[in-house]
């Protein structure tokens, strides 16, 4: 499914940063960032969480991880998952502080087979 353009009607009630992502993905420069980073199998993704209570987009603060483990999506502290690095695999980045940041996280378990340490199953927990 593509997306051609963001009506006001969809963005109304979202924070100011998130307003900028959805009107920046169509961007010439940004369209040229994706087609790059296709390339690689990378995408492009618009880091939220939402409101318990309303369902309102959130920005996803810094110190919160969105993790899917068992075919589910949480939220965690940064802490909780870098204390378990072995058992989670970044699968999506920010920029941050000149840095690259993961800040999405799958929870796998490393599936040898034979001497092929690259392949991972999501683990059911």
């Amino acid at each position: 499914m593509t997306v051609a353009n963001v009506s006001q009607t969809n963005v109304s009630g979202l924070p100011k940063e998130l307003i900028t992502a959805q009107e920046a993905i169509h961007f010439p420069e940004v369209q040229e960032m994706l087609r790059k980073l296709s390339e690689y199998n990378l995408g492009i993704y618009m880091p939220h969480m939402h409101d318990e209570q309303t369902g309102q987009f959130q920005l996803l603060p810094e110190e919160v991880l969105q993790v899917e483990s068992g075919l589910e999506v949480s939220f965690r502290s940064s802490v909780e998952i870098g204390n378990q690095l072995d058992r989670f695999l970044p699968v999506g980045w920010f920029w941050r502080e000149n840095a690259l940041t993961p800040l999405g996280y799958c929870h796998t378990v490393c599936e040898k087979q034979g001497t092929d340490t690259q392949h991972y199953r999501v683990e059911k927990t």
